[in-house]
């Protein structure tokens, strides 16, 4: 199954999100904030990074372009899970953004549809 990086700074949605991403067969590792994620990033190569968009240390903002700088990463689909979502206008980094909170079934069908290349 497909590996995912699951990075946000609140410890529930962080493990619910976790858990629920396991349950459905994705191998899921986790970091709390972008500085953490791209020190995960240098031992891995998910399918998938999964991202908050408000974080304290670095944010969904920076986090994306660092990904996308990076050409090993640069073709790795990212998905924002936020409450705040991503100003309009700008150069747009991510592929998907959903709204917090956003149900387990289109929650997971994107994480499919992502991890198949089909967004």
């Amino acid at each position: 199954m497909h590996s995912i990086l699951l990075v946000d700074d609140e410890p529930e949605i962080l493990a619910a999100w976790c858990l629920i991403l396991e349950n459905e067969g994705y191998e899921v590792s986790c970091a709390s904030n972008g500085r953490e994620a791209v020190a995960r990033l240098a031992h891995v190569l998910p399918r998938l990074i999964i991202t908050d968009w408000m974080m304290p240390i670095m944010d969904g903002a920076e986090l994306c372009r660092r990904l996308k700088a990076m050409p090993e990463l640069a073709r790795v689909p990212i998905l924002i899970h936020t409450s705040v979502p991503p100003p309009e206008g700008g150069k747009k980094n991510w592929d998907v953004c959903l709204r917090k909170p956003v149900g387990a079934q289109l929650f997971l069908t994107t994480v499919a549809a992502l991890c198949e290349g089909r967004h």
